[in-house]
């Protein structure tokens, strides 16, 4: 389970979510663990329900939604916010379920962007190159690492570089830079191909 994390909210982690989603060659589940803002579903074109909250009493295989234009890719929209007391158990029941996963984590280093690092295997950090999202990411990747999901790279969005001191402030390689672009963004062609590069890069051994 890979999990997409990041300090600040409206950075790309959704798009990023989805973006590697589709662009991996392996089937693999899209979820949503950000109750406050769900995002994932709208994004991916499919219905809000059900959740990811509806894993504590079915399959996996029976609640998550295909995609409707990626074959190989499903959708755990997010919780709705009275069952987010119960997003812990169902991560982990998705995790031990051993489908490919991809989880869309809410901003910040709180108590609700925890609770999907502790069920990851690793953590993806994605940033702006705006000085305070820098900064909260950073905050981001140390309680990763604290919760034994350390993160294996980052992600720059709106942007084509990929400046050394993101590498030492961060601990981690940029593995991708998406190059800005305008809605939908995941239909212009230099991030589709930004996120197939991101994919190759990453391989199917980090989900």
């Amino acid at each position: 389970m890979l999990a997409i994390a990041g300090g600040k909210g409206g950075v790309g982690k959704t798009t990023t979510a989805l973006g590697l989603s589709t662009a991996l060659d392996t089937p693999v589940v899209a979820a949503d663990a950000d109750p406050d803002m769900p995002d994932l579903h709208a994004l991916a074109g499919v219905d809000r329900e059900p959740t990811l909250a509806s894993l504590d009493d079915r399959d996996p295989a029976t609640v998550a939604q295909p995609h409707p234009e990626e074959s190989g890719v499903t959708v755990l929209p997010a919780p709705r916010i009275h069952d987010a007391d119960g997003l812990g158990r169902s991560l982990d029941r998705l995790a031990r379920s051993g489908r490919r996963t991809v989880v869309d984590c809410p901003a910040g280093a709180g108590p609700d962007a925890a609770a999907p690092l502790r069920a990851a295997d690793a953590t993806l950090l994605v940033t702006t190159l705006c000085a305070p999202a820098l900064r909260d990411a950073a905050k981001t990747a140390a309680m990763a690492r604290t919760l034994d999901a350390a993160p294996c790279g980052v992600v720059l969005t709106r942007t084509r570089s990929a400046p050394d001191a993101v590498v030492d402030l961060l601990g981690c390689p940029v593995i991708a830079s998406i190059p800005p672009a305008d809605a939908p963004i995941l239909a212009d062609e230099a991030v589709s191909a930004a996120y197939c590069r991101l994919a190759a890069r990453l391989g199917e051994d980090i989900l």
